[in-house]
């Protein structure tokens, strides 16, 4: 019901920066929350920083005061900007959309396919 399209991985530096991007279609009016989860290798898929409807936020402790979630206003996109990156922000990142429908109301999760990001020297 709700397709997720990531965009902007790749290779960078430590101490550098990416930018990703998500755009939702579909029945995006059911989405109440879009955000970022990640998963390296040999390791469970975590919460990076997710961005509810209200605009309150939630971030990983690994990741605070270095990325930041935010949403655009007008279309269903969330993006994630991530400075000072590590190598250990090495993983696929994924593109999250929580949407409610229905009576009684049921949730639903939703995911993109993911996008690399690989922090080396």
């Amino acid at each position: 019901q709700v397709n997720l399209l990531e965009s902007g991985g790749g290779l960078v530096q430590p101490g550098g920066s990416l930018r990703l991007s998500c755009a939702a279609s579909g029945r995006t009016s059911m989405i109440i929350l879009m955000g970022w989860y990640r998963q390296a290798p040999g390791k469970e898929r975590e919460l990076v920083a997710t961005m509810a409807n209200n605009k309150v936020t939630t971030y990983s402790d690994s990741v605070r005061d270095r990325f930041t979630v935010s949403r655009d206003n007008a279309q269903p996109v969330v993006s994630l900007q991530m400075n000072s990156l590590k190598p250990e922000d090495s993983a696929v990142y994924y593109c999250h959309a929580k949407g409610i429908l229905g009576t009684p109301e049921r949730k639903y999760n939703f995911w993109g396919q993911g996008t690399q990001v690989t922090v080396s020297s």
